[in-house]
């Protein structure tokens, strides 16, 4: 240490020492400054700053150590070898680069450590390369232990220089203490070295030529130390402005980042702690800093995702990955949450090591909320397009098919959607038409026809509908609706069933349900039509009326269903004979009716044969022959009657005389026939006047008891005497009363009347009323009787109501229903006409009748008639067998009474025990039964 120290103090001038070692400062500040820079940038400009640090460094040392030689002062004159002296300048650029070079590019402890040896290295070859330069008149001899020293000192200054920029940074501090410590390498290295050095002086030896003197190395030194001066000055101002520029961004974005209340950004630390807070953060988290730095992140997530550890695997894969991006709920302070756009980025020191993390989360709740409701209502959308009943097809203007849905896959038996394949319409057509037609030419043939008819005709005028047929027999109706940007939307409907169902319920609305014969105004219409062309050709036209005979029989004896097979027989021969300028119609019930057009009587005199042939023909029902037969009435147009109303009532005028006639099936219209049709009108009209205007009265024919001669009753019965036509007889009236409903006005009155009059007197006589079957079917009848009872104050027991086997058959159960009510006022119940009906037993099985009145036509033929004498005995052991007194009507003779007393008779009635008269006239007479 001793001669290190005795070396610098006599052996150098310190003057020029201090200015190698201000040099060597200078150049060892320019050099730390140079590779913090390099440090901190990438690529190419970091190659550059490294080799300007390299460059700075070296030439630092190699002029230090020059100026330090200067100020060396052995006693002898010295001289420099000039190649040497360049070579030591080119290994101190060099190795001075190479280790700053490591120090840059290589992380952790090998950075300062290899970096350190490699600049103490390249110190120690540039000091010896420049002492191996030096020319002196002798020898010089080392002390090896100091060599060791100056290297190993030098190597340690460096080491600690380097380690000091890889720990400090880009402090000022730091900057300091690498240049001192490299500083120090520097000088001690060259000094300890210095004091190896023992010049051994060979007065005698001379230096050699070419060799730099010490003053133009001087002048070299100088040049050297001028340009290191600028370099450094120069890099120290870039590296300063650098600096500050870099604050100043640093700053300006830092103000940018807190000042950003859109985004919430934030900084965590490696852990996942939050390190930095800005405004956006603050306004979307509701935590200000102070809250929240410090804590983990995994507080904006839920319990459930903390637990399930999503925070860690979060910022795990933004490190793995270098990015971490994702949408998810997100949790405020208050516990409310948002649906976040979240960015995690990991933060990368100037070292390349972890430094946190930085994320960047959007608050995007409303686009969410939009893009849900967006979702659901394209999802709503598709679901009402996948399940409409019709097929939809959305062409843009280019004719190309853009959207369809499962129902026109099905219409048209396609099988896979063709929307978004860039099909165009006539494409679409030409797949169709591939499916539905083998023959090649046959299918271009339809997409053309079809083309033509939907794009062309319709869709270019507008749109519009259309009704057409599939191969496949399916009815589709087209509807197309064109749009504003050319494109158009079309509809596809199976109206195969519609149009069936209107088809049937057009031709139900024309036609008979049972027998599928047209119906009435299917007739009319069919009437008018051939009257109209009847008129313009002068032609002839027959309407025919036509009325099953005997239908009610088969009714009643085999059944509705009897009927309706007899209804549809018929109507199916009709219709099998029908030729050209023939119809038949149904009108309802057993009616129906004809027209015939015809030039000549013998055609219309065919057609009647035929239609008498085919209602005459016997069918078989079951086990059952059933034969029909019918009345025909027929008028022709413009003979008997010009308009059709006319024609079709003339023909009934004609079917009815026909239907009353005994050998006549056909009638042809006649004016007798108008003219009493309107005489039964007119009587009809009357009839509804006469109960105002007193026309009607009650006469009364007593009942007798056959054994004792007893009067039992009376039955009333209805005398009308008209003002013109004087009495008009009840078999003429009282159907026709029926048929147009006077009936029930009338015979309300003669129950009311019939029970005043019975009321009065003194005797407790029953009374007996008729009552008609349209009384019966209406509703009120029960309500009626009882209020009459009431009102009158007549005994219940006094009152019989008789009935027709007639009156019951229609509707038997409903009837049968009717009389029990009655039956239960205490009103008792009568059948008449027995044994005149289809049903008599089962009719009286049917119902407890409280008596029978066997029929007067069994009392004509009594005496002469041992079949009719016959039935009598049986119809009156009947109504012994089941306790139900017999009443029977028609006595006329004293035998027939005898015979009635002789079989056990209970009652009669006829002109023998009384003729009707009215109540003044009977009442108080008693006929003795002889």
């Amino acid at each position: 240490m001793f001669k290190i120290l005795s070396c610098l103090v006599v052996e150098h001038d310190l003057r020029l020492v201090a200015l190698a070692a201000v040099i060597c400062f200078l150049s060892s500040y320019g050099a730390v400054t140079l590779l913090q820079r390099a440090r901190a940038s990438k690529g190419r400009p970091q190659a550059i700053w490294v080799a300007a640090a390299g460059a700075a460094s070296g030439f630092g040392i190699w002029a230090t150590h020059f100026i330090a030689m200067l100020a060396y002062d052995p006693g002898v004159v010295l001289g420099y070898q000039a190649k040497l002296t360049t070579l030591s300048l080119v290994v101190a650029i060099v190795l001075t680069t190479s280790a700053l070079a490591v120090a840059t590019h290589v992380r952790g402890r090998a950075a300062w450590l290899l970096g350190g040896l490699v600049l103490g290295a390249g110190v120690a070859c540039m000091h010896f390369l420049g002492m191996a330069a030096l020319e002196v008149p002798g020898a010089i001899r080392w002390d090896t232990a100091l060599v060791a020293a100056s290297i190993l000192v030098g190597s340690l200054f460096d080491i600690g220089a380097l380690l000091a920029i890889d720990r400090g940074g880009s402090a000022l501090k730091s900057k300091l203490i690498a240049t001192s410590a490299m500083t120090l390498g520097i000088v001690a290295l060259h000094f300890t070295a210095m004091g190896a050095v023992t010049l051994e002086i060979d007065r005698a030896a001379e230096i050699r030529e070419g060799m730099i003197a010490p003053h133009l190395l001087a002048f070299v030194i100088a040049g050297t130390a001028f340009f290191l001066l600028s370099a450094v000055l120069i890099a120290a101002a870039f590296a300063r402005q650098a600096e500050i520029l870099a604050a100043a961004s640093e700053k300006e974005f830092a103000r940018f980042v807190r000042s950003v209340k859109e985004y919430a950004i934030c900084m965590l630390d490696v852990d996942g702690r939050v390190a930095s807070w800005n405004a956006g953060a603050e306004a979307n988290k509701g935590y200000t800093a102070e809250e929240i730095i410090g804590k983990n992140f995994a507080c904006f997530y839920s319990p459930e995702e903390q637990e399930a550890k999503l925070p860690e695997r979060a910022l795990r894969i933004a490190l793995d990955a270098g990015k971490y991006e994702t949408e998810g709920w997100r949790y405020r302070k208050d516990g409310t949450r948002l649906w976040a756009h979240v960015i995690i980025d990991p933060l990368i020191d100037d070292d390349g090591r972890h430094a946190g993390f930085i994320t960047i989360v959007k608050d995007i709740t409303k686009q969410k909320e939009d893009a849900d409701r967006i979702a659901e209502v394209t999802k709503n959308l598709d679901i009402a397009l996948e399940n409409m009943s019709q097929g939809i097809c959305l062409f843009d203007s280019a004719d190309r098919l853009l959207i369809s849905n499962r129902r026109s896959l099905e219409i048209f038996g396609l099988p896979e959607s063709l929307a978004g394949k860039g099909l165009t319409f006539r494409e679409v057509l030409g797949r169709i038409s591939a499916r539905s037609y083998a023959d090649p030419t046959t299918a271009e043939a339809k997409v053309q026809e079809a083309y033509q008819k939907h794009r062309l005709d319709i869709v270019a005028k507008g749109g519009g509908d259309l009704i057409e047929k599939l191969p496949n027999g399916r009815s589709i109706l087209t509807k197309h609706r064109t749009l504003p940007d050319g494109g158009w939307v079309s509809t596809y409907e199976d109206i195969t069933e519609r149009l069936d169902s209107e088809e049937q319920i057009s031709f139900l609305a024309r036609h008979d349900s049972l027998t599928g014969l047209p119906n009435r105004p299917e007739f009319n219409s069919y009437l008018d039509e051939e009257l109209d062309a009847a008129a313009w050709f002068s032609r002839k036209v027959a309407v025919i009326g036509i009325d099953l005979d005997k239908f009610k029989e088969v009714n009643d004896l085999h059944g509705h269903a009897a009927g309706d097979f007899v209804l549809v027989t018929i109507a199916q021969r009709m219709k099998a004979l029908l030729q050209e300028g023939e119809f038949v119609a149904r009108f309802g019930g057993d009616e129906f009716a004809a027209v015939k057009r015809f030039e000549e009587l013998a055609e219309l005199n065919d057609f009647l044969l035929r239609l008498e042939n085919c209602l005459h023909e016997e069918m078989r029902f079951g086990d059952f022959e059933l034969k029909s037969g019918g009345s025909l009435g027929v008028a022709i147009y413009p003979a008997d009657a010009e308009s059709a109303d006319a024609l079709i009532n003339n023909a009934d005028l004609a079917m009815y005389r026909a239907k009353a006639a005994l050998n006549q099936t056909v009638c042809f219209y006649e004016v007798s026939m108008d003219e009493a049709a309107r005489s039964r009108r007119a009587l009809a009209n009357d009839l509804w006047d006469a109960v105002e205007k007193n026309q009607l009265a009650l006469h009364y024919q007593v009942q007798k008891s056959v054994t004792t001669g007893d009067v039992t009753g009376y039955e009333v019965l209805l005398r009308w005497k008209h003002p013109e036509r004087g009495m008009v007889p009840p078999n003429e009236f009282i159907p026709l009363a029926e048929e147009c409903g006077a009936i029930l006005p009338i015979g309300e009155w003669v129950l009311r009347e019939a029970c005043r009059e019975a009321a009065s007197w003194d005797h407790h006589f029953k009374i007996a009323v008729n009552l008609s079957p349209v009384q019966l079917a209406n509703g009120d009848i029960v309500n009626l009787v009882q209020a009459i009872l009431v009102e009158t104050g007549l005994d219940p027991k006094r009152l019989e109501l008789e009935i027709t086997e007639s009156t019951i058959i229609d509707d038997k159960e409903r009837a049968l229903l009717t009389l029990r009510e009655i039956k239960a006022l205490g009103v008792t119940i009568a059948i008449d006409d027995f044994g005149t009906g289809y049903s008599s037993l089962e009719t009286l099985r049917s119902f407890p009748f409280d008596k029978i009145k066997l029929d007067k036509s069994f009392m004509w033929e009594v005496e002469g008639s041992p079949q009719a004498k016959a039935i009598v005995r049986a119809i009156l052991a009947l109504g012994q067998s089941l306790s139900v007194p017999v009443l029977a009507e028609g006595v006329e003779t004293q035998n027939q009474l005898e015979i009635l007393q002789a079989e056990g008779c209970d009652e009669a009635q006829g002109y023998l025990l009384g003729r009707p008269a009215p109540i003044a006239a009977v009442i108080g007479v008693r006929t003795q039964a002889a």
